[in-house]
């Protein structure tokens, strides 16, 4: 092997391996969405989705253009510990293309009280969500969202 050979290898595993700890470290931060969804009222968890979020983070979750930023959406999961103190976010499947990060997840759980108007009476939904994580600089800017609530309050109200 010549001397340039050797270069060239060498500089394609800095640059396949540091590619591949940028991947890794844009996962790990996504992750933190998920572990607040599933635990919505731990403090902790708020404050290292926090630390994952750019201060200017929106939650994108139709075209209205009301999108929602970190301290609409830390509200809205304090509401949620309270609603559904079992919900559950599991993430089936992520992929990361470079500072993109599309995430198929499961979200389940069982309000104790009237949720979207209709009351479960103790019934439990089961749905699919899909999320698009937009980063910059190590930290989620934006966050694009679709669940599939429709079919999640037709399971609590037992149709």
């Amino acid at each position: 092997m010549t001397i340039k050979n050797l270069i060239s290898a060498a500089s394609l595993a800095i640059v396949v391996t540091s590619g591949t700890a940028a991947l890794a470290d844009n996962k790990e931060t996504v992750s933190v969405f998920y572990d607040l969804l599933s635990d919505p009222g731990n403090s902790e968890l708020a404050e290292a989705f926090r630390d994952a979020t750019s201060e200017n983070w929106e939650s994108v979750g139709n075209y209205s253009g009301k999108n929602k930023g970190r301290d609409g959406f830390l509200g809205q999961m304090g509401g949620f510990a309270q609603l559904m103190p079992d919900l559950d976010w599991a993430v089936q499947e992520m992929h990361v293309d470079g500072d993109t990060v599309i995430v198929r997840s499961r979200a389940t759980g069982t309000p104790v009280a009237p949720f979207f108007g209709v009351d479960g009476q103790g019934r439990s939904f089961d749905i699919m969500t899909i999320d698009i994580h937009q980063l910059e600089d190590g930290k989620i800017v934006r966050t694009y969202h679709v669940e599939d609530w429709a079919t999640g309050l037709q399971q609590l109200s037992g149709k």
